[in-house]
Formats: structure tokens, C-alpha cells, sequence
């Protein structure tokens, strides 16, 4: 399995605007279409105006042709024309479990 750890950086006081709007409009987009979803937080020591998303993947591939279907939904579209306003950065990075971590 492969994790996909997404960090998003909001505008300072934003982060629960943007939570209540995923929760209402882009959760279920995501879940149905990306599948697993490992675990959804905010920041609250350290980096603050933070989430943190985890998404696990059977592959490079699998993950490749779940975030095109992904950007090519239009209601997904829709969502990101709204939170745009309010993000700053994004970042993402591919997690390999060790042998022993039970996520696998």
C-alpha cells in the first residue's frame, strides 16, 4: 500500500470554514472517488491553519487514475472554485509503511 499524505496551509482563522464546507460538499466526492480514507485532522500545536489528509492506494497507478477522475468531476470542481479563495499552500508526499506499521 501507498499513503498519500496531503497538507493544506489556510489562511489564517479559515480552517473551520473550510472544514464545514468539505464536510457538507466535498467529502463524499472525494471518499467515493479516491476510496480510502485513512485519516482527516487539523493542526493544533506547531504549523497551525493546517489539515492533514491520509489516503491509501494499492499503487502508483491506482492513485494515478483516482486523482484524474477526481479533477475531472465537475462537482469537485465546483468545491475547489470555493475553497481556493482561502488556501495558501499545498503539499503532498507518498508514504511507504515500514514492515512493522499497522497500516499496511
Amino acid at each position: 500500500m501507498f499513503i498519500e499524505q496531503r497538507t493544506y496551509t489556510f489562511k489564517t482563522g479559515t480552517v473551520p470554514q473550510f472544514m464545514a464546507l468539505y464536510e457538507k460538499e466535498g467529502l463524499a466526492i472525494q471518499k467515493e472517488t479516491l476510496g480510502n480514507m485513512l485519516g482527516y485532522f487539523s493542526s493544533e500545536l506547531g504549523t497551525l491553519n493546517q489539515t492533514v489528509h491520509l489516503w491509501g492506494y494499492d499503487s502508483l497507478d491506482d492513485r494515478m487514475a483516482r486523482r484524474a477522475a477526481l479533477a475531472a468531476n465537475p462537482q469537485w470542481q465546483q468545491f475547489l472554485a470555493k475553497i481556493f479563495p482561502i488556501l495558501i499552500t499545498q503539499e503532498s508526499k507518498i508514504l511507504l509503511p515500514a514492515s512493522f506499521s499497522p497500516i499496511r
